[in-house]
Parts: C-alpha cells; sequence; structure tokens
C-alpha cells in the first residue's frame, strides 16, 4: 500500500475581496473515517469561479474556489471503501469529485440520480466561509479535503489533463441528455452551437462523437472558430463579419434542427431563436449565473415555429461517468480536445491566471497545485 509524507501546513488560494485571492499557509486538516484528503495535481478555472473572483454575485467571500480539479489521493478514510459508483479506491489513486448532496432531502432519499437538484447540496469549491477553507474544501491550493458524502470518482486510467476536463465534460454530457428528450440527434441533423468557449467547445466535440456531421459553430472570435472545426464543426459562423441567420439559413436551408445557448450574454440568448427552424429544438446551459434578462418575440420565435425548449442544471452523478467516456473516445477519434488548455498557471500566480481567463486570450485556464 502506498505511503504518502503529509506536510504540516499547505497553501491555500482565498479570495478575501473582489478581484483578490491571497495564499494562506494553513494547517493541513485530520480527516475523519468517512473522509479523503487529495493532492492537487491541477484544476480548470470555470466561468463561475471569474463570476465570484469578479464581484462576489452569490455572497460566498470569503471562499476557497475552484471545482474542476483533479489529484491524486493520500489519505483515506477506514471507511471509504469505493467511489460513487463502486470501483475500488486505494491511496495513489487519481480522483476527480464535485458534488456534496445533504443526504437529508427527499431527492437525496429517493431520487439519488438527481442529487443535482437537492436543494441542500454543495460544490467543492463553490463553499463559503472562513471554516470551509480552513478545512481544504475548494480545489485551488496544494490539498483539498473530500468531506463525508462527498462525489467521488476513480479516474486512475486518464491522464491529467483529460482528467481537468471531466467536470466541464459533464456539463455537457448532461446538456445532451437533456436535448435527447426533445430531439432525435441523427448523423445528418443541423445542430448548431452557440458560444465558442470551453463548454461550447467539449458540446460540439461530445455531438460530433455521437456521429453528428453537419454542426455548426457560432462565435465572435476567429481563434475558438479555428478550434471549433479542428474540434469537429463542419461550418463556422462568425456572426460579427457577417450576417449570421442569412448565413445559417443557406448553410441549412431552413434553420438549424437544434440548437445549443453557451454563451452568457442576455444578447445571444436573444439571437438563439433566429437560428432555429421552425419545428426545431433548443437547449440553454449558458446562464448558471444571473447575467440578467434577456428579450424574445413569443410569436414568431417561438409560438410560430412550435420550438421544444430545454434547460440544463450542472450534471447528475452518471453523467461523470459519461464524461469520462466521452473525453477518451474524442481523444481516440483524434479529436484534439487537450488543446482545450491553453494556458497553466502556477498558484501563487492565481490572479494573473484570472485575469487571463477575463481577457478571453485562452480557453481553458488552468491552476497548478503547486
Amino acid at each position: 500500500m502506498k505511503e504518502f509524507k503529509i506536510p504540516q501546513t499547505a497553501k491555500v488560494a482565498v479570495l478575501t475581496g473582489p478581484k483578490k485571492i491571497e495564499i494562506y499557509d494553513l494547517p493541513v486538516p485530520k480527516i475523519g473515517d468517512g473522509e479523503v484528503l487529495v493532492k492537487v495535481e491541477q484544476t480548470g478555472i470555470c466561468g463561475t469561479d471569474v463570476h465570484e473572483y469578479k464581484g462576489d454575485p452569490f455572497g460566498y467571500i470569503p471562499v476557497e474556489l475552484g471545482h474542476e480539479g483533479t489529484g491524486t489521493i493520500v489519505k483515506l478514510g477506514k471507511n471509504v471503501k469505493t467511489d460513487y459508483y463502486g470501483k475500488p479506491l486505494h491511496v495513489g489513486d487519481k480522483i476527480v469529485t464535485g458534488l456534496k448532496p445533504c443526504g437529508k432531502c427527499d431527492t437525496c432519499k429517493y431520487d439519488p440520480e438527481h442529487i443535482h437538484l437537492c436543494e441542500g447540496g454543495e460544490i467543492f469549491g463553490l463553499i463559503p466561509g472562513e471554516k470551509a477553507y480552513k478545512n481544504f474544501n475548494g480545489w485551488f491550493g496544494e490539498y483539498i479535503k473530500v468531506n463525508e458524502g462527498g462525489v467521488i470518482f476513480n479516474v486512475s486510467d486518464m491522464d491529467v489533463d483529460l482528467r481537468t476536463l471531466i467536470e466541464p465534460a459533464a456539463v455537457v454530457v448532461h446538456a445532451v441528455e437533456k436535448a435527447k428528450e426533445i430531439f432525435n440527434f441523427k448523423h445528418g441533423s443541423y445542430v448548431l452551437v452557440q458560444g465558442c468557449g470551453p463548454i461550447g467547445l467539449l458540446l460540439l466535440t461530445l455531438v460530433r462523437t455521437m456521429g453528428v456531421r453537419n454542426i455548426i459553430a457560432v462565435d465572435g472570435d476567429e481563434k475558438r472558430l479555428a478550434m471549433a472545426e479542428k474540434l469537429g464543426a463542419a461550418y463556422a459562423v462568425n456572426y460579427l463579419r457577417e450576417d449570421a441567420v442569412a448565413k445559417i439559413k443557406e448553410i441549412t436551408g431552413t434553420g438549424a434542427e437544434m440548437a445549443f445557448q453557451c454563451t452568457g450574454s442576455p444578447k445571444a440568448a436573444s439571437m438563439i431563436w433566429k437560428y432555429v427552424r421552425r419545428g426545431g429544438a433548443m437547449c440553454e446551459l449558458g446562464f448558471f449565473v444571473d447575467n440578467g434578462e434577456t428579450t424574445y418575440n413569443p410569436h414568431l420565435d417561438i409560438c410560430n415555429k412550435e420550438i421544444k425548449v430545454t434547460g440544463s442544471w450542472t450534471y447528475q452523478a452518471k453523467d461523470w461517468i459519461q464524461a469520462c467516456e466521452f473525453l477518451k473516445e474524442a481523444q481516440k477519434d483524434g479529436l484534439p480536445v487537450t488543446d482545450l488548455l491553453t494556458h497553466k498557471y502556477a498558484l501563487a500566480d492565481i490572479n494573473d491566471a484570472m485575469e487571463m481567463n477575463i481577457s478571453m486570450q485562452g480557453l481553458k485556464i488552468v491552476v497548478l497545485g503547486k
């Protein structure tokens, strides 16, 4: 059995004010029988992290952010034998984690497959307060403690960069599963993805691995559109350089059959309706944060077209398993999915990493666990 030397203290990156993350050196917490201590390898920056960093819209300060992390188990509570789906866990295994359901509500007790809708649930890296960061409950640090009840997945068969994409990949897996409730994907379907940030790019990659050929990427950044084409988009539409509605009709004849709205922009959320054909469908997954109101024409955009609409909220536990399989499949198919990780920063430079994310010069910005 592997053994790791655990230091007395370790570094934690704590958001203490708007655009102000401080590095604290704190005692490494002891773990209980149902807990796990993980040495962080690296963590992706999510748009939600950036929103919190910029202005604390959730009122979480002080908080240790980071929920797209992966690392190595260095200490295992004696009652922790397997991951969420029964795969054995040992010291030295590589894991990812995210959700921490309350375990008490009706959803947790009677509908565990939908624990993402647990009203009292938490997400590691979005647990506020001094007690949380002193217990290393976020991924932006050298260690993270997974509290009892935390959902863990053993992903030791994947390399570190692919593991770093599992959490956002679970977001897009869940979105596609929701879309399947209102749309029947076929190889020749015209599927549109609006917003070619990491989520949009992962989503179109997933759709491509499903065999869909006619994927349309819509964005205003030529570099992101070029990446979309590398990952499987057949068409790239720059809405800043051309009439996107006209171009999409030219490509499809009547409009997209299925559209995914992956931006957090109210203006973009207004435009997505114009891209969808009559009888088409749309999935909204760009607004995990309240970025304001949007407008649409109920007659022209919904009623007249009979558009079917669904929303997607985070992920179910099983989506993480599918996310792992999807990423492996993408890599096997030669789709350069890990190219989404464009910049890596040391933990000490986490403020610079956040600013790089805000600048939109890269795609997935990564913070190392050291």
